[in-house]
Parts: C-alpha cells; sequence; structure tokens
C-alpha cells in the first residue's frame, strides 16, 4: 500500500503557519485567485508567477492560461500570451474569451488576417458579445491604413508611410512588425536617427529579430557606412538565408561599392572618361542612397573640372548638394568652377556657405580672396580706358593717356549732341583718373594688388564725381606757354608730355 501524499501547505496569510490538507486542485483554485486580486490591483508581473503554479497544479484548466494569457497581454508579452490562448481553446474550443484574447494578440503582433478568422469565430459563438463591435472597428482602421501603406510602398512614397504607420500604432501601440515598417520608411527618408532608435529598441528585446537588424544596416548603408552596415547583412543572411530584402540590398550595396571604387582608381590612373563612365553607372545603381551618391556627383564634378567641362562640373556639385546640402567639398569645388567662369557673385555665395559650415581659416581666406576679386570686377578697369595691357611701361601709359585724353577732350565734340557731350566728357575723367593711378608706381602697385579697394568702396568709385582731367594735371593742361599747342578748336587746353 503507498504512502498517503504530504498535505500541502499553503501560506495564506503571514501569521499563520497551519498545515492544510487539500487537493491541488484546490490549491491551484487559490493560487488563480490569488493571482485575480494581484491582477485588478494592476500588479501583472506579481500576478504572473501565482497562475503559472495554478497551471502547474492543475495543467488542463483553460482558465488558467486564458488568465495568464491576460496578464502576459497586460505585459506585452504578446507571443507569450498567444502560447497560452492556443493551449486555452486547447481545452476548451468554445472558449468565447479566449478567441478575443487571440484577435487581440494577432493584431498587437501585426496579423490581421489572423485576428480577422478569431472575431468571425466570437461572431459565429456569440454574436452580441459587446467586445466584438469596437475589435472590429479597430480591425477595419488597421487593415485600412496598412492597405494603403502598401501601396505607398509600391510608389516610394515612404513619407505617406510614415504617417500611415503612426496611425496604426496608436491602435496597435508596440506592434513590433509596424514599427519596423515605419523604422524602414525613416531609413529611406534620410532620418537614420529616428530608425535606428526603433531598430535598436526591438533587438534589445529580440537580438534575433532579423527584421530590426536588417532596418539597422539599412539605414548605416545608406549613410556610406558599408564597413558596418555589410556584417549586419551577413549576419542576417546566417540566421535567415532566404530574407528576400537583405539579398537584394546587399547585391546592389556591393555593385555600387565596387563600381565607385573602380571609378576612383581610372581617376588615380589619369583615364577621365573612364572615370566619368563608372561613376555614371554607379549613380544609376541605387537612386536611394543620397550620401553615396552625393560623393559620386562631386567626384564626376571633379573629373569635370579637369576635363575643362565646367559647367557640367557646377552642374554636378549642385546635385551632390542637392542631396548633402552640407556637402562643403562640393561647395568649394562649385566656387571654384563659378570663379574660373568668372561668375564671382556666385563663387562668393558658395564659399560664404562653406564658411557657414566649416569655419575654417583655409575657407575664411579663400571667401575673402572671392570677395576680393568680385570687387575688383567691379571696380574701374584702369588699363582698359588707356587700352594698354598690365605690363605697360611708364612709357606706354603716357603715350596710351596722351592719345586717349585727345580723344575723349570735350573741346572736341563741341558740336556734338549734349549725349554725346556728356559721355565723351565722362570717358575724359576716366581717362585722368586712370592715369593718375598707373602713372604713380606706389598707387600702381596698390591697384593690381587690390589694396585700394577698402578705399573705393567708401568713395563709390576711383574718384569724385567732380573731378577734373584739366585740374588734376597742370603739366598736361597749362596754358599755350607750357609747351606743347594741340589747336584745332581744343580751347585753349595745351598738353604737355615730360
Amino acid at each position: 500500500m503507498e504512502a498517503p501524499a504530504a498535505p500541502i501547505v499553503i501560506d495564506l496569510e503571514p501569521e499563520t503557519d497551519e498545515v492544510i490538507d487539500t487537493t491541488p486542485e484546490k490549491t491551484a483554485e487559490i493560487k488563480k485567485e490569488n493571482g485575480n486580486q494581484l491582477y485588478k490591483k494592476k500588479q501583472y508581473k506579481k500576478a504572473l508567477p501565482l497562475y503559472t503554479e495554478a497551471i502547474l497544479l492543475s495543467p488542463n484548466n483553460a482558465s488558467y492560461y486564458g488568465n495568464r494569457a491576460a496578464c502576459y497581454i497586460m505585459l506585452n508579452q504578446y507571443n507569450d500570451a498567444l502560447a497560452d490562448v492556443r493551449k486555452s481553446l486547447e481545452i476548451d474550443p468554445k472558449l468565447v474569451k479566449g478567441y478575443l484574447r487571440m484577435a487581440k494578440c494577432c493584431m498587437m503582433m501585426g496579423d490581421l488576417s489572423a485576428a480577422d478568422k478569431a472575431l468571425l469565430k466570437v461572431q459565429e459563438m456569440e454574436p452580441n458579445n459587446p467586445q466584438l463591435v469596437p475589435e472590429r472597428i479597430n480591425l477595419g482602421t488597421l487593415q485600412k491604413y496598412t492597405d494603403d501603406a502598401e501601396k505607398c510602398l509600391e510608389k516610394k512614397d515612404f513619407r505617406k508611410v510614415v504617417f500611415l504607420m503612426d496611425r496604426v500604432l496608436e491602435i496597435v501601440r508596440g506592434c513590433q512588425r509596424f514599427l519596423l515598417i515605419k523604422a524602414e520608411s525613416l531609413a529611406l527618408l534620410g532620418r537614420h536617427e529616428e530608425a535606428q532608435e526603433i531598430a535598436n529598441g526591438i533587438i534589445h528585446a529580440d537580438d534575433k529579430n532579423v527584421d530590426a537588424v536588417y532596418v539597422r544596416g539599412l539605414s548605416l548603408y545608406y549613410q556610406d557606412n558599408v564597413d558596418k552596415a555589410f556584417p549586419h547583412f551577413r549576419h542576417i543572411l546566417k540566421l535567415a538565408p532566404d530574407h528576400k530584402k537583405t539579398q537584394e540590398i546587399y547585391k546592389r550595396a556591393r555593385a555600387l561599392v565596387q563600381t565607385k571604387e573602380s571609378g576612383n582608381e581610372a581617376f588615380k590612373a589619369g583615364e577621365l572618361q573612364k572615370a566619368y563612365d563608372l561613376y555614371s553607372q554607379a549613380l544609376l545603381i541605387d537612386p536611394l542612397n543620397t550620401f553615396t551618391n552625393a560623393k559620386l556627383y562631386f567626384n564626376r564634378a571633379t573629373v569635370c573640372s579637369k576635363m575643362n567641362k565646367l559647367q557640367e562640373a557646377i552642374s554636378d556639385c549642385s546635385a551632390a548638394l542637392k542631396l548633402d546640402e552640407k556637402y562643403v567639398k562640393a561647395l568649394l569645388r562649385r566656387a571654384k568652377c563659378h570663379t574660373d567662369l568668372n561668375m564671382l557673385e556666385e563663387a562668393v555665395f558658395d564659399y560664404e556657405k562653406a564658411v557657414q559650415i566649416e569655419r575654417t581659416r583655409d575657407n575664411r581666406r579663400l571667401l575673402q580672396e572671392a570677395k576680393l576679386a568680385l570687387k575688383r570686377s567691379k571696380r574701374k578697369n584702369y588699363y582698359k580706358v588707356l587700352g594698354i595691357d598690365k605690363t605697360a611701361s611708364d612709357e606706354d601709359i603716357k603715350k596710351a593717356y596722351k592719345k586717349r585724353a585727345l580723344e575723349h577732350h570735350p573741346d572736341r565734340h563741341s558740336n556734338a549732341s549734349e549725349t554725346e557731350k556728356v559721355e565723351q566728357e565722362k570717358m575724359f575723367k576716366e581717362v585722368g583718373e586712370a592715369y593718375a593711378i598707373l602713372s604713380d608706381p606706389k598707387e600702381r602697385a596698390r591697384y593690381d594688388s587690390g589694396q585700394d579697394l577698402e578705399e573705393m568702396e567708401g568713395m563709390g568709385s576711383g574718384w569724385p564725381g567732380d573731378f577734373d582731367g584739366c585740374g588734376r594735371f597742370p603739366g598736361f593742361f597749362a596754358g599755350p606757354s607750357a609747351g606743347f599747342n594741340v589747336g584745332d578748336g581744343l580751347g585753349g587746353y595745351t598738353f604737355h608730355f615730360g
């Protein structure tokens, strides 16, 4: 004869240590009731082990699995909850609460088809159940938003996908499936910090979630960080060799890197046309990789500038900056091309932007040089006024001045129209200004170096508006006794050249 089972000790009250002779079923019921009390107080973590103890004592009681499933749901542990729901329905297929919990779990896990089937079972068994209508409304809303999101994904309208997933997540907060759809769209929009924050949160809870690892790898790849992205893709393909998205992105990423590197090698070898063609091919591989494509446009712009295709180089720099507005190298390259094309205002604009982003000594120097060149371009070109080049000797300057002064002297145009008289007088004064600067070695040196530009900016032009070409040079515009009489009706103006 077997010895009687030992009595079970249950500590229901802290002050008692009584031995109570009871059955496992009764003990399980007490455990369940204690769990229910904690559940009502929202102490779900404390309630959970009591339901587990009840299940161990009475493993064929559907309500214990149902209660523990409810507890798991409140703790957002939907996989565990769904396992318990299925066990409860295996024991009692007519448990309506079980199907309602199944619908809840499936919605929270993003399995809307399974949620729909569970609600159909509720409708068959208890069509007037008060929870049926609100759950149906939630499911219908989720189905509409997710269907719309799928269409937007096909159209690559990732901004709209993020909006729709935010609406979905208002109903099923924390759903990993929909969070990852949102995170992937954020990565494709270039909002990498947000995408990685979502992916990291999911990986922290489940480091084998390949979709979360994929999103993190995708975000790293689109930040042109392939050294970190590629190990993510390889890790996924070890865990899930058939992960289609990873297969596609990994193949595309390797092709992009290889083509770009081939272009770099061709450029270093001086094979400019080959480099140009390879960079152009690389730009077609992945239009969504903005960081890498910005570098490719910049590289191609560098090739174009070497080939003296400056306008094309400017276009490629602009394309790079459209993808990455803080790409300083592209700004500097475009500024140099603008300078070479004498588009000085555009060059100053580019250098100013570069200094705003990176206030380095070199960038500030380049900006100052560009501003100086722009000022120089806007002042009067005294060499042009006299019709000489910058290498002209002092004698050349004197001869040119004599010629131009005679040509534009007001007395020579006394019979001209008033408009022509004004124009000739203006030109005559400019000739005087030009000679005043270029005939003086110190003034000429300052003019050539641009040191005079600060003064010019304050005065508006080289000389005040009432400059008198005759009065400025008494040795040139003296009376008849000065030596050289021009005559011919020039009103007695005499030019004297030393």
